[in-house]
């Protein structure tokens, strides 16, 4: 591992606050109050691990990534036909989207080159990333 699959994993999580502001940017109801509180909660985890990622790949000598690239578009255009069609098809592009993120993040720490210390770190996103997916499968479940 170097600090290009760490920038990788970076990208994924601009494009998940990228993608996560987006689907804020919606116009939210009363009914919706506590959707929309958990997906901040999501969003500002996606916003740490950024910066954790970030911290990680100066640490090991490399430039951290700006912007989600390529991924980040995918993702703008996949929300944006989700809005479309409602809050649960929204919320099944976000779960997508999170499920992603964790099969990247068990790559990483299943790589026997990947330094310990950086395993803590991907560990830590990889499990707060397994509860967004539960608890969009909930929010699924009354949208």
């Amino acid at each position: 591992m170097d600090w290009n699959d760490l920038n990788k994993a970076l990208r994924s999580e601009l494009s998940a606050v990228e993608t996560y502001q987006q689907a804020l940017e919606k116009e939210q109801g009363a009914e919706q109050e506590q959707a929309f509180q958990q997906l901040s909660n999501f969003l500002r985890d996606h916003r740490e691990a950024a910066s954790q990622l970030e911290s990680q790949i100066q640490r090991l000598g490399g430039t951290p990534s700006r912007d989600s690239g390529a991924w980040g578009t995918w993702s703008k255009i996949v929300m944006g036909a989700a809005k479309l069609f409602g809050d649960k098809a929204a919320l099944k592009a976000l779960k997508e989207g999170e499920e992603s993120g964790v099969k990247e993040y068990q790559e990483l720490l299943q790589d026997p080159t990947t330094p310990n210390d950086v395993k803590t770190v991907l560990n830590n996103i990889c499990s707060k990333e397994q509860t967004h997916i539960q608890q969009l499968d909930r929010l699924m479940q009354t949208a």
